[in-house]
């Protein structure tokens, strides 16, 4: 069965940094692509990262590209997310997802939900 746990979340004031972590489990971790997402308050999923199973090619949508960093650890079987200058349109809850890029940009225009979405993490940016 899969498995995501995600941690990390917290309030920051603009201009912040939270790291996010992803607790994998149930599947190939190091063979499969794995992507970040998020849902700000009364919206859908935003598509907010990707990396490929080598931790060699991330993809950023601009909103976030030069602030965030997607990588991850294949041995322990984790995925972060290091958010630097957070902004207060970054507030959200965010999840991770074993989806790769195709995938978790389909979530996000075909406005849907994913599959073993687990509980994400809160992240709040407010002054």
């Amino acid at each position: 069965e899969v498995h995501l746990v995600e941690s990390g979340g917290g309030r920051v004031q603009p201009g912040g940094s939270l790291r996010l972590s992803c607790a994998a489990s149930g599947f190939a971790f190091s063979t499969t692509d794995m992507s970040w997402l998020r849902q700000p308050p009364g919206k859908g999923l935003e598509w907010v990262s990707t990396l490929d199973s080598s931790g060699k090619i991330p993809f950023y949508p601009d909103s976030v590209n030069g602030r965030f960093t997607i990588s991850r650890d294949n041995t322990e079987n984790m995925l972060y997310l290091q958010m630097n200058s957070l902004k207060p349109e970054d507030t959200g809850v965010y999840y991770c997802a074993n989806l790769d890029l195709a995938q978790a940009i389909g979530v996000e225009r075909r406005k849907e939900d994913f599959n073993n979405r687990g509980q994400g993490t809160q992240v709040t940016v407010s002054s």
